[in-house]
């Protein structure tokens, strides 16, 4: 019980702090920074703004009541985290969804933890915060990825080493952004998995991916349906054997003929006019003699 006591004296005692004009607090150099900085503060919904650089674009309406129902019976176990942007003003860096259903019961105030950060460190703590998420969807989490390379400058080697994650899985994620934005929609909207969208991704023409995508959705089709699917469409048609050219009717005639007398199989070869040429084979010098030799005598 003591231990209670205590735990909400300090809680006190940091928002008196905070609720003072002469210990506004703008960095960690500041006097009475190391008891802000870090710590747990009740704060007012209404002195934190919105994280323009939140990845999260859309939250299901469903589970936002039922977290709202949850933190109604048993409070904000997880205090959300914020930045100090001036006195009694701070801008939400996590806690997207403890936020929104916070106010949507009607509190008043929220744990948070306070931290001081630059634009690009607010960038990167959300992010990196978002892609630990269970229920983002994989273009969510492949538009962190691509923000995190894009405007933190880190390779994909730098970003494996920051989320915990293979750079194979990185890169997956991020040649999703390749597919066809119909696609990408289909798979946030939970129509398609990321096995389809692996998939799709060998086919390049968009228009090719939007028919396959056609047949996945009409089809009910599975991850390996759609696998063998594209597998059949990249594979190449088998080429026609070109068709042998017909020979004139006295070519033909003749090639019989000269097979027969010279008791080899000649081949003749001739164009529409009538021009072209023969060939007669020879299995060795005493084959030869014997083709000229009957040759020789029909003359």
């Amino acid at each position: 019980m003591a231990k209670a006591t205590k735990k909400q004296a300090l809680g006190r005692g940091l928002s008196a702090l905070l609720k003072d004009p002469s210990n506004d607090i703008k960095s960690v150099g500041d006097k009475n920074a190391d008891k802000v900085v870090g710590n747990i503060a009740e704060l007012e919904l209404g002195t934190i703004e919105m994280n323009p650089f939140q990845p999260r674009s859309s939250f299901n309406e469903e589970t936002l009541r039922e977290l709202a129902s949850s933190i109604r019976e048993l409070g904000v176990i997880q205090p959300i985290t914020v930045r100090k942007l001036a006195f009694d003003k701070y801008q939400l860096v996590t806690g997207e969804r403890r936020f929104r259903a916070s106010k949507m019961i009607g509190l008043k105030t929220i744990p948070s933890y306070i931290r001081i950060t630059n634009d690009q460190g607010l960038l990167e703590m959300a992010l990196v915060e978002n892609i630990q998420r269970q229920d983002l969807d994989p273009i969510e989490i492949a538009l962190s990825y691509q923000r995190l390379i894009e405007e933190i400058h880190v390779t994909q080697e730098e970003l494996s080493d920051r989320v915990g994650k293979n750079r194979s899985t990185i890169a997956n994620y991020l040649r999703l952004l390749k597919l066809d934005p119909i696609v990408q929609t289909g798979m946030r909207d939970g129509f398609i998995s990321m096995g389809h969208g692996k998939a799709l991704i060998n086919i390049e023409n968009t228009g090719d991916q939007l028919d396959i995508y056609e047949k996945i959705l009409s089809k009910s089709l599975s991850v390996r349906e759609t696998e063998a699917l594209v597998r059949k469409f990249k594979s190449p048609q088998k080429k026609l054997t070109p068709l042998q050219k017909t020979l004139p009717r006295f070519a033909n005639k003749g090639s019989r003929e000269l097979s027969t007398f010279l008791d080899t199989t000649v081949t003749i070869k001739a164009n529409r006019a009538g021009k072209g040429k023969m060939v007669v084979p020879f299995k060795n010098k005493e084959d030869f003699q014997r083709i000229l030799n009957l040759i020789k005598s029909e003359k």
